[in-house]
């Protein structure tokens, strides 16, 4: 068999504002916000589940615990991180939930494949790429 990846597990947001990150989340995208689990705080670290049950975001505050810490500053550009790419449907409902909050945003199609794309930013200056197939 030997080793293999699975899939993307979740990607994981420091902010110095977690309430209003786990709300853009939870608001644009209908992701369920729950608290992460022990040992991390309700007041430290959220977790934004999808409709299957899976913590796709992790959401910290700069003085939450981690494992493996190193130098963030919330609102500066990802580094070498470029994007987060999400699969969505539901891209006019999307596009009415930007519009409504007022956000930058973006389109862009890829014909040749069948997708619709929207890229946006969170509060905490991540960009998103909203994927959208056959829409």
């Amino acid at each position: 068999m030997g080793m293999k990846v699975e899939a993307l597990d979740h990607v994981n947001i420091i902010t110095d504002d977690l309430d209003g990150t786990a709300r853009f989340y939870a608001e644009l995208l209908g992701l369920e916000r729950r608290d992460a689990p022990p040992p991390l705080t309700p007041e430290t670290a959220q977790w934004m589940y999808d409709d299957a049950g899976r913590a796709i975001i992790h959401i910290n505050s700069l003085d939450c615990v981690r494992a493996y810490d190193r130098e963030i500053t919330p609102g500066d550009l990802t580094g070498a991180l470029h994007h987060v790419a999400l699969r969505l449907t539901g891209y006019e409902e999307t596009l009415e939930r930007l519009k409504a909050r007022g956000a930058d945003f973006q389109e862009n199609i890829v014909a040749a494949i069948g997708l619709r794309q929207i890229f946006t930013a969170d509060p905490n200056n991540v960009l998103l790429e909203l994927n959208f197939f056959g829409e």
